[in-house]
């Protein structure tokens, strides 16, 4: 992969990253709070960006978005499939719920 694929994949993640934020921010704030692991005020300023100002960002070289399990333990749990699933991702998400939510610097 050369840095002009690289670019672009990082562009649509980070395109396609900020729109669902965007459309789940309408829909549920606090449900998109929780899921997103984001804070309020960012919360607040990813819903007021205009289609360009979201297009700008989406062209950064850096991923805008980041995995939440940073723990086996919780990789684990939404990965195993040979147990209870739904047990599994109810159990992740309290865990996942108990970790510090992104805020801005």
């Amino acid at each position: 992969m050369n840095t002009i694929q690289l670019q672009e994949g990082i562009r649509d993640i980070n395109l396609t990253y900020l729109m669902l934020a965007q459309q789940m921010i309408k829909e549920d704030k606090p449900a998109a709070i929780f899921r997103l692991g984001i804070c309020q005020d960012l919360v607040d300023v990813l819903a007021n960006l205009t289609p360009a100002q979201v297009i700008k960002m989406a062209a950064s070289n850096m991923l805008l978005c980041r995995f939440r399990f940073d723990e086996n333990l919780l990789l684990n749990m939404l990965t195993d499939y040979n147990k209870d699933r739904m047990m599994s991702q109810a159990h992740a998400a309290i865990l996942m719920s108990a970790q510090p939510v992104a805020e801005l610097a």
